[in-house]
C-alpha cells in the first residue's frame, strides 16, 4: 500500500484540515537510501561589499520518487540551492566551500569533473527554471530546443529526437503538439512555455526534476493545472521532485516532505502533516499567520515584522531574532543549529536547551498517523 501525505486547505473559520496523497513509487532498480542527499552545503558569494554566506549549511535528502518542497523568503538560498546542486554558479563571485557535498546516486556532484556534469545535467537531474521566456532560445523553435537536449543525451538520430520533442509536448497537455514544436517561444502564453519547460525537463526521463517557482506570474488556474501536470508527470514517471516556492498553498498540495530556510540555512524540517499542521518555529508560524484564507475574509492579515536579515551583517545568535516575537536571552547571542536540535526537526530554541538556559519553553507536537489512500 502507498504511503500518504496530505494536502492541506483551508475551510470556513480558518481552519486547516488535510486530504492525503499518496506518495509515488520509486522507480524499478533504485537500491534503498536517498537519490539526493545534500551535505552541510555552503556557497559563499565574494562581492565588492564582503562576502555573502548565501547558503550556510545547508542539508536535507529526497528519497528516489518523492516530492521534497523547499520553502522560503526570496534571497533566503532556496535558487542559490538549487544552481549549485545543477554546477550552474559562475566562480568567481561564488565558492563552494570545501566539506560540501551532494552525492547524486551514490557520486559527489562538486568533485566532478565539467564533462560529467554535462552528462547528468539535463539527463539524470533536470531543471524547470522560473521564468520561460528567459530560458527558453527566443531564436530557436520549441522543438529544436527540446530535440537539441535529446541528441545531446540520447544519442538518437536527428528525425528521432524530433518524434521524441513531439511526444514530451504532447505529454504535458498541450494540443496539436505537431505543430506547436514549429513554434517559437512569443508564440506561446505563459502557461504554454512552462508545459514546454516541464516537457523539456522531461524529455530524457531524468530521476530528478528541480523545479524552481515553477508557477510564478501565472494566474490562479493556470497554476492550478501545472500543479496537476506535475503531480501526474510523477504518477507517471516515477521521478523525484524539488519544488523551490515562497507558496505554501503550492507546498500543501504537492509535496511529501518540507524544507524551510531562512537567512541561507534550514530552520525546520519534516512532513507537511508536521510542518504546516503544526509549525515549530517562529518563522514557519508567521509564514502561515500571513497566508490569506476564507476564515480571514475581512480581517487584518498578520505580517512578520521586520526584514530580512541582512546578509553583510549577521546577528552571532539566530538571524530570526529581530523579527521573532518569542525572542529571549540567549537568541541573539547563541546560534541555533538545526543539526544540533534532538530530533533534528527545528533550529530554535524554544525546543532545544540553549547554553546555561533551563530546559526549553515548549514541547515539540505529536501529531497521530495519516491513515494511508485505501
Amino acid at each position: 500500500m502507498a504511503c500518504a501525505t496530505p494536502s492541506i486547505h483551508t475551510v470556513a473559520g480558518g481552519e486547516r484540515v488535510t486530504d492525503t496523497i499518496a506518495r509515488p513509487e520509486a522507480r524499478a532498480g533504485h537500491t534503498a537510501g536517498p537519490l539526493l542527499d545534500v551535505r552541510d552545503l555552503q556557497v559563499h558569494f565574494h562581492v565588492m561589499d564582503g562576502t555573502v554566506k548565501a547558503v550556510d549549511g545547508v542539508s536535507f535528502s529526497i528519497n528516489p520518487g518523492e516530492t521534497l518542497g523547499i520553502v522560503g523568503e526570496s534571497g533566503c538560498g532556496k535558487s542559490v540551492t538549487a544552481l549549485t546542486i545543477m554546477r550552474l554558479l559562475s566562480s568567481p563571485p561564488a565558492e563552494i566551500v570545501d566539506g560540501s557535498e551532494v552525492i547524486f546516486q551514490g557520486r559527489n556532484l562538486l568533485a566532478l569533473d565539467d564533462e560529467s556534469m554535462r552528462k547528468v545535467r539535463g539527463n539524470d537531474i533536470a531543471m524547470v527554471f522560473q521564468e520561460p521566456m528567459t530560458s527558453l532560445n527566443p531564436v530557436l523553435t520549441i522543438g529544436d530546443q527540446i530535440a537539441e537536449a535529446i541528441q545531446l543525451h540520447l544519442a538518437f538520430s536527428k528525425r528521432e529526437a524530433w518524434n521524441k520533442a513531439i511526444e514530451s509536448i504532447r505529454q504535458v497537455g498541450i494540443n496539436n503538439p505537431e505543430r506547436r514544436v514549429k513554434q517559437y517561444p512569443h508564440e506561446m502564453s505563459g502557461g504554454m512555455r512552462q508545459r514546454v519547460m516541464i516537457a523539456m525537463a522531461l524529455s530524457c526521463d531524468p530521476d530528478l526534476i528541480i523545479a524552481d517557482e515553477p508557477t510564478t506570474a501565472l494566474d490562479v488556474t493556470i497554476q492550478a493545472q501545472i500543479l496537476d501536470l506535475i503531480r501526474k508527470v510523477q504518477d507517471e514517471t516515477g521521478a523525484a521532485l524539488m519544488l523551490i516556492t515562497h507558496d505554501l498553498g503550492v507546498v500543501a498540495e504537492t509535496v511529501h516532505d518540507v524544507v524551510v530556510m531562512y537567512a541561507g540555512r534550514v530552520v525546520e524540517r519534516g512532513t507537511v502533516d508536521e510542518v504546516l499542521l503544526a509549525p515549530k518555529h517562529p518563522y514557519t508560524e508567521g509564514l502561515l499567520e500571513s497566508t490569506p484564507s476564507k476564515g480571514k475574509r475581512g480581517q487584518r492579515l498578520n505580517v512578520i515584522k521586520g526584514t530580512v536579515a541582512n546578509p553583510f551583517n549577521l546577528s552571532p545568535g539566530c538571524n530570526f531574532t529581530p523579527r521573532c516575537p518569542y525572542a529571549f536571552e540567549p537568541c541573539p547571542v547563541h546560534d541555533p543549529r538545526i543539526e544540533d536540535a534532538n530530533p533534528p526537526d527545528v533550529a530554535c530554541w524554544l525546543y532545544s536547551r540553549a547554553p546555561g538556559q533551563p530546559p526549553p519553553q515548549r514541547q515539540r507536537p505529536i501529531l497521530p498517523p495519516l491513515e494511508a489512500n485505501r
